[in-house]
């Protein structure tokens, strides 16, 4: 971010609250790791037809923009977002444990939502605790964050070693597991309010939405993020259809991740705007979804993935850069809360059509991801002078996001 007034350093970070932080993104995220590549595959091998796996792979989307929002709001305004985290984390493994105990369709459509419900809400919760870090410590959010893309990398290393080792309806049980490690992973998260501290006075939940700068980076970012839904939904399934084994199809996913990790560490270095970031993130998502949609070699595809970390890494940064400038800090996960509501819709509507279109075009599916780019691009162009403006005077913004 632009060099500016930097919001009042109260006190230099704990190491254990850092590292605390830093091992729940490690866990949120493996779990993340072995759900993106495998959860379709398994829902596959159990018999699931393609209409169902992409109703099914919707209902996270939906609950971001239905329960989410009301979850992160109810946490911030409750002063409960480490009580929250522990929470939705012990659900959410609770959940997919009895996943693995179903077969019919309908029946893991309706618990796969319930767990929906306490799932999404674990990474904008813990994105808003990062955030308000970065705004009382002057932590930066790459380096903490990158540890979450570390972990997502490992999480899909090792499922794709068990892929070819164990039998594919069996995968849910990785999910599951490393979903458990998370629950432990949350009892060690540090309060970060200190004992005695008084709620900020109450803003009201629709001023964010009455605010046309949050509302188009809101919109922007969920058309960039919401256009990688086909590539969640099928892309493994369209490797395996291709030929491609599981560790294949786990190092393909690692190596966008992998890209995202250099981003994020070398965020702090970075001097780009944060409209800048997510303009190119938005542009290279567009040549991605294009060049993915004819079908590539191995060879070719092998450094499409590399753009994960434009598409996914510099939008990220670029996004939170804008929020922590445009976002007063006392409400910055109720934020994230309306952001992963705009990109659960996106997200959602983005995979429940890509589910028609798969079935019917097959890989051609990808050419509507690039127009969902190309129109979140569209936004920050028309959206750009605003901002790139200052933040008001009275709200002072932290340079620890990167750029």
């Amino acid at each position: 971010m632009s060099p500016g007034t930097k919001i009042p350093i109260r006190t230099k970070a704990p190491k254990r609250f850092a590292v605390g932080l830093a091992v729940f993104y490690a866990t949120v995220f493996s779990v993340t790791g072995t759900y993106l590549p495998f959860f379709t595959v398994w829902l596959k091998a159990i018999g699931i037809e393609a209409f169902w796996i992409a109703v099914i792979v919707a209902a996270p989307s939906i609950t971001r923009f239905t329960i989410l929002p009301f979850i992160t709001a109810q946490a911030e305004q409750r002063h409960a977002l480490r009580a929250a985290l522990i929470t939705t984390a012990t659900l959410t493994a609770l959940g997919f444990i009895c996943l693995g105990l179903l077969r019919g369709p309908l029946a893991i459509l309706v618990v796969f939502a319930i767990t929906a419900c306490a799932w999404t809400p674990l990474v904008p919760l813990t994105d808003g605790y990062a955030l308000k870090a970065v705004a009382r410590f002057g932590l930066n959010y790459g380096p903490l964050r990158l540890w979450g893309s570390t972990a997502f990398v490992v999480g899909a290393l090792v499922s794709g070693v068990l892929a070819d080792m164990i039998a594919p309806e069996h995968l849910i049980w990785v999910i599951a597991a490393t979903a458990a490690l998370g629950v432990f992973a949350a009892f060690g998260l540090q309060p970060l309010d200190a004992p005695g501290t008084r709620p900020a006075a109450p803003v009201r939940r629709v001023a964010l939405l009455r605010n046309p700068t949050f509302l188009a980076i809101v919109v922007a970012a969920g058309l960039i993020q919401g256009s990688h839904a086909a590539y969640y939904t099928f892309g493994s399934i369209i490797w395996q259809n291709a030929g491609y084994g599981g560790k294949t199809i786990a190092s393909l996913w690692v190596l966008g991740v992998l890209a995202e990790i250099v981003v994020f560490a070398l965020s702090p270095r970075l001097t780009i705007a944060p409209s800048r970031m997510m303009l190119i993130g938005a542009l290279c998502a567009v040549a991605r979804w294009l060049i993915t949609a004819q079908d590539p070699p191995l060879e070719i595809l092998i450094v499409v993935q590399l753009l994960h970390g434009a598409t996914f890494g510099l939008t990220q940064l670029g996004m939170m850069g804008l929020l922590v400038r445009h976002v007063p800090s006392h409400v910055i996960a109720r934020a994230q809360g309306y952001f992963t509501a705009c990109s659960g819709l996106a997200m959602s509507s983005a995979a429940m059509v890509s589910g028609a279109l798969f079935a019917r075009y097959g890989i051609a599916v990808y050419g509507l991801m690039a127009a969902m780019a190309l129109s979140g691009a569209a936004v920050v162009l028309i959206w750009r002078r605003r901002l790139d403006a200052p933040p008001p005077s009275d709200q002072p913004h932290s340079s620890g996001v990167g750029g």
